[in-house]
């Protein structure tokens, strides 16, 4: 039988000459990459890139907070307990202005507005007098302690969560303020017992505030996405959700945290010794100049937390306007936090004593600045500097104290210092409190007080020099 012929198909594109529909000359596509493999888009291989790029970030963390021996010694640990404690403070903080400050002043209710400063002062001057030298005293459980502080600030926030929109806020806001500033002057304790040989303390205080600030960072943003999306209820959950974890972290932290020393309680602001038993230690005029000095820097800084936000409620109309407004002035902030922690971090050469008082000086002369010419902008210019020669300050503070306090008082200095300071902020936010709303006002008496705070450094200064040249010159 014959075969039966199929009709020849129909001739290919090298057979016409013709190119097929969106290939170029060589049988690409268009956009040079070729076919490639099944199923590989555009959109997955960014979703890939970015997954490498973020992996290797995460590395290059975890290997920062672990170098120089900091894993051995559970300074890492504190590291991250310490990173999701800013960070839930920032979360926090979001909700405090949205649901205090914010709603009070655009409705003028002068009550509220009270009832806002109380709950955000109180917990400063409470922690100054009262909560800090006893737990200076804490020689054991200070893990415990420092996971109560941060599982209590958990329940709290799941409070606030529940009574977001009533008085019952108010209370459990307090609290927990109150307990984030224990955590702090537990910290400030802790640090030197975990400390590594290869680690000075300027430098761990240093890597600990660049963990804080970038936690803070992105979980303060996350936190304000969730209240914008979800509402304050939702993020304020989320808010306890991170307390609770650096709770558990926090008792992890190794066992030799709570094994007491041989640590003996200093006094910051006193320089003439005593000997009598049980009272506590005189340090060095070094000490108590830089303390001096970094406290006038934390007072500027509450002055400009609390006089910047009356301020751009009284000056910029509400809504996003107030919102930029303000956020300029915290990304200010922060990026000189940022700044500054990162130059404090590498002035090993430098005399502590003279970046203490560069920082002051500088701090002084950017806020006659704003003074003479006030605006929003010269503002968030002051709040950037003021907060790069904060960050300055408490690093060459750090160094003063790890230089001339031995190490029995050292870890009872580091805890009263930033007691000292803390109660400096009220002063500071209490200033901003009396005064009116009047920029050029504000920043002119800042300005003078930073001045005066400047020129009483110089004149301990050179009192010392003299009094070392009398010593000599009667050795002689």
């Amino acid at each position: 039988p014959t075969a039966r012929r199929h009709p020849a198909p129909p001739p290919g594109p090298a057979a016409t000459g013709r190119r097929a529909p969106g290939r170029g000359a060589s049988g690409q596509s268009p956009s040079g990459l070729g076919a490639g493999p099944p199923g590989v888009t555009v959109t997955r291989v960014a979703a890939s890139r970015t997954r490498e790029l973020s992996g290797a970030a995460v590395r290059r963390v975890r290997a920062y907070g672990r170098a120089d021996g900091a894993a051995d010694s559970g300074l890492t640990g504190l590291f991250w307990v310490n990173a999701l404690h800013m960070a839930g403070d920032a979360m926090i903080a979001v909700s405090l202005a949205g649901t205090l400050f914010f709603a009070a002043a655009s409705d003028a209710q002068r009550g509220n507005v009270a009832l806002y400063l109380l709950v955000t002062m109180a917990p400063f001057a409470l922690v100054a007098p009262v909560i800090g030298p006893a737990l200076d005293r804490l020689q054991r459980g200070r893990r415990w302690a420092l996971a109560g502080s941060l599982a209590g600030r958990a329940a709290l926030a799941v409070l606030m969560a529940a009574h977001h929109d009533d008085l019952a806020l108010y209370p459990a806001a307090l609290g927990v303020l109150v307990l984030s500033k224990a955590f702090n002057v537990l910290r400030a304790a802790v640090v030197p017992r975990v400390l590594p040989p290869a680690l000075s303390l300027t430098s761990a205080n240093a890597r600990m505030s660049v963990f804080g600030l970038a936690a803070g960072g992105v979980l303060g943003a996350l936190g304000a996405g969730i209240a914008a999306l979800l509402g304050f209820g939702w993020e304020l959950g989320a808010t306890a959700a991170v307390f609770a974890v650096a709770a558990v972290l926090a008792v992890r932290l190794p066992g030799h945290v709570d094994v007491p020393g041989e640590e003996e309680p200093a006094d910051v602001l006193r320089t003439a010794p005593l000997t009598v038993p049980g009272r506590r230690n005189a340090t060095t005029p070094h000490v108590v100049t830089a303390l001096r000095a970094t406290a006038a820097l934390r007072g500027l800084s509450g002055f400009l937390t609390i006089f910047s936000a009356f301020l751009v409620q009284a000056t910029v109309d509400g809504g996003w306007e107030a919102t930029v407004a303000l956020g300029g002035i915290a990304a200010a902030a922060g990026a000189g936090s940022f700044l500054g922690t990162g130059i404090g971090a590498r002035l090993h050469t430098t005399s502590p004593d003279r970046v203490v008082l560069a920082a002051a000086g500088t701090a002084a002369a950017i806020t006659v600045v704003a003074a003479f010419w006030f605006s929003l902008w010269t503002t968030a210019l002051v709040a950037g500097v003021a907060a790069v020669a904060n960050a300055l300050g408490k690093a060459a503070l750090d160094a003063i104290i790890q230089r001339e306090v031995p190490d029995s008082l050292r870890a009872s200095a580091f805890a009263r210092s930033e007691t000292w300071l803390q109660l400096a902020w009220v002063l500071g936010g209490a200033l901003a409190i009396a005064l009116p709303t009047t920029g050029w006002l504000g920043f002119t008496v800042a300005a003078a007080l930073l001045v005066l705070a400047v020129g009483l450094t110089l004149w301990s200064l050179r009192s010392r020099r003299g009094t070392r040249t009398v010593d000599r010159e009667a050795r002689t």
